[in-house]
């Protein structure tokens, strides 16, 4: 039987680049869609908190979207950045640790949050009259509370319990970071019963928010499907059908990895589909909720234009 170490030795990843034809192309396209997602998530917290025609609480749920979606790529794709730089394809166990708790903390905080904002957008579409009570300040900071305690629930939760197995001894992880099913396949203990626990958090951070966001938008189609004017339905399902496709992609590929029994996918299908929820959706996300939004282009438009003002004034002044 192979030999199990426990000690804080390093872990070694298979990656992302491991075909040599097309590792720079690869490399070249992560790092674009990263500075991406790192500037339109930046831009839209930057326009939110500066424009007071943003101050609803669909944008301040947007802008805490864009802050969670800036730090979770940023756990994973800088160290594989650099790591293919340099040459190299290790992590130490605690920084797989720290990795793990920030991924399942801040997608988990995610998974909730995107739930809760398809409720907000049912409310403000099928009971407009009474949004601002049911959408109140208080009602938008238990909604991010809410969502952050969710998902540290499931950082503190699982992540000691999936670091505590002993490992066996080639360490090697057939992923580009630490995720808890590739780690787990090293582990040379029974893990049956930690994979049920993982079963019912992901049913509980996964089945349940994406069943919200289904019923959510399910009758804001039928209630739009009843407006009388053509162009505002063309408008209003154009819009929800674009929020849907990035919905399904981000909760669709997370349950194919932790919900689909392990005989049914490889660790070369898990690696692809891990990509499009921890690197496309950061990108995704403010791309499709708000900067196709006219008010977030007027917004745009009117920094852009204090912008230019100020610097003619600077120019006069000098």
């Amino acid at each position: 039987m192979e030999g199990y170490n426990t000690s804080s030795t390093d872990f070694t990843f298979l990656g992302l680049f491991t075909g040599q034809e097309t590792s720079g192309l690869l490399f070249v396209t992560i790092s674009i869609i990263f500075l991406t997602a790192l500037m339109a998530n930046g831009m839209m917290i930057f326009l939110i908190h500066t424009d007071l025609h943003l101050h609803t609480p669909m944008y301040f749920l947007l802008s805490h979207l864009s802050l969670i979606d800036m730090l979770y790529i940023s756990t994973i794709v800088p160290k594989m950045l650099v790591d293919y730089l340099l040459g190299q394809r290790t992590i130490s166990f605690m920084g797989c640790t720290a990795q793990h708790f920030l991924y399942l903390t801040l997608v988990g905080a995610e998974f909730f949050l995107l739930g809760l904002m398809a409720y907000d957008r049912y409310v403000a579409i099928c009971h407009p009259l009474r949004y601002p009570v049911l959408m109140s300040r208080r009602v938008c900071w238990m909604i991010i509370a809410g969502s952050w305690f969710g998902g540290s629930l499931d950082g503190f939760l699982l992540t000691p319990i999936t670091m505590s197995f002993p490992f066996c001894s080639s360490r090697e992880i057939h992923h580009f970071f630490c995720e808890a099913p590739a780690v787990l396949s090293l582990a040379c203990a029974d893990i049956a019963l930690y994979e049920t626990v993982m079963y019912v958090c992901c049913v509980l951070m996964l089945l349940i928010p994406f069943s919200v966001v289904i019923a959510s938008y399910a009758r804001i189609l039928t209630t739009v499907h009843h407006m009388s004017s053509l162009e505002g339905r063309k408008k209003a399902f154009a819009t929800c059908s674009s929020h849907m496709l990035v919905v399904t992609l981000f909760y669709g590929a997370a349950m194919y990895t932790y919900m689909l029994p392990h005989s049914y996918h490889t660790p070369s299908q898990d690696k692809v589909f891990s990509v499009f929820y921890t690197i496309l959706t950061p990108m995704l996300n403010p791309l499709i909720y708000s900067l196709r939004n006219k008010d977030v282009a007027g917004a745009l438009r009117r920094a852009l234009g204090r912008l230019r003002s100020s610097q003619r004034v600077s120019g006069e002044a000098f």
